[in-house]
């Protein structure tokens, strides 16, 4: 390629598939803040009666089982606790995300590592429930692997 040409990127680790990957993570990340936030607004008793409404929905026993075990765990600590966490959770995805977008080897790096972490349960998910779904999931978590993986290789060189 050329200069002239509209495709010429000079620096070979910018190229745009750092860029989608980055504005995803901008995405997951706003919506975690956004979850967090709503999570303290909202605090612990209507979550207490949706998950109690979740029950009788589905005629669970209320006194045993995953749901009523979250029903006794909420609580105003627990909530705040999650809050945190999945603050924590979106803060490092857009962390992340502009570091992607400025193309920095940290960025790759934390990217390529979080998303190889998610692919031995999303391929042990694809087994237990095979469909599109399933699949697309594990084929969009090896490009992004794939793509920061070059990325790193390309630094390398």
């Amino acid at each position: 390629m050329a200069p002239d040409d509209p495709h010429y990127n000079p620096d070979p680790r910018r190229h745009p598939g750092l860029h989608v990957i980055a504005i995803v993570e901008a995405v997951k990340g706003a919506l975690a803040v956004f979850a967090a936030s709503g999570l303290e607004l909202l605090g612990p008793a209507p979550l207490q009666r949706w998950v109690h409404e979740l029950i009788a929905r589905f005629q669970l026993d209320p006194d045993h089982g995953a749901m009523a075990w979250l029903a006794n765990a909420i609580s105003p600590h627990s909530v705040h606790f999650a809050a945190a966490a999945v603050l924590a959770y979106g803060l490092l995805h857009l962390l992340e995300a502009w570091g992607l977008w400025r193309a920095k080897a940290w960025a790759s790096w934390l990217g390529c590592l979080a998303a190889a972490a998610y692919l031995p349960f999303d391929i042990y998910a694809l087994f237990r429930h095979p469909g599109w779904l399933s699949a697309g999931v594990v084929l969009i978590n090896l490009i992004v692997v794939w793509v920061l993986g070059r990325d790193l290789f390309k630094r390398r060189r």
